[in-house]
This record gives C-alpha cells, structure tokens and sequence, in this order.
C-alpha cells in the first residue's frame, strides 16, 4: 500500500505503476496493491487530473479509483506499507504509532528521498520518473526479499 497526503497524487500514482510493473512480470495474482491518505481532505474523489494525464500517457489508468483514509486494519492486511514522503512518515507515526519507509528508499542511485507532491508544483513529469524509479526499486526488494525466505 502507498500512502499520501490526499490519495489523489503521488500515491494513486505509484499504485498505478506498482500494478503495471507487476503485471508486465506476470506477477499480478500474487500482489495486492492498493493506495491510502494520511488526510481526509480529498475522501471519495478520483485521483487528480494530472495524475490521470500522466498515467494515459504511459498507458496506465485507475478506474474506479477513489481516494480512502489510511487505517489500522491496513497496517495488519499489508505487508510493505510505503510512505511518498517524510511528511507522510511522520504523520504514520503519529497516528499508528507505526514506522514506514518512503518510495525511494528503494533507490541506491538517487539523492532525492522524498517524492515532491504535484498538488503544488504541478510537476507530474518528474514525480512520474520518481515513482516508476521507487516503485521498480520496491518489486526488486521485495522479489529479493522472497528469493530469501524460500
């Protein structure tokens, strides 16, 4: 699960792209992916436009997506909950009393750690190329991760 401020952004996003990268590897039956907020500003409304432009034009979509609250029943059902940014983090923390790690934490070669939100800047380009970044970085920990425990 990814977790943003609003659901409408980045974590729509990376939930859009988790999906992708894992059906590409045939792997889709053996993931559950999903997205949540820390805030309740934007409950019920589907991502962001721009998030929605950025996708189409990497042949991604979220039908029927609708942004949803982080709750204590996510913090049982999944098994990497990602963070988009410190901000996100902290809020996790404060609420759950829970630690997460962020997207690009699953990225050697970047100096960058959080994933910047386009609500303001209106970059959804760059937090596209950040996102697919993270979200490969995240499948290859977690296929590792797997190729360990058996």
């Amino acid at each position: 699960m990814f977790v943003c401020m609003g659901n409408i952004c980045r974590s729509p996003m990376a939930e859009g792209v988790f999906r992708q990268l894992v059906k590409d590897r045939g792997l889709a039956d053996r993931f559950e992916i999903a997205s949540a907020a820390t805030g309740h500003w934007h409950l019920g409304n589907a991502p962001h436009a721009g998030t929605r432009k950025e996708l189409a034009k990497h042949g991604i979509s979220l039908p029927g997506k609708t942004a949803q609250k982080l709750t204590a029943a996510d913090l049982q059902v999944y098994d990497y909950i990602v963070a988009m940014d410190e901000e996100n983090v902290q809020d996790v923390r404060y609420a759950f009393n829970k630690e997460l790690p962020r997207l690009l934490d699953y990225v050697d070669d970047i100096n960058e750690k959080d994933v910047p939100d386009p609500y303001y800047s209106g970059n959804f380009e760059r937090v596209y190329d950040l996102v697919v970044a993270g979200c490969q970085g995240l499948l290859n920990h977690i296929l590792k991760q797997e190729q360990l425990q058996s």
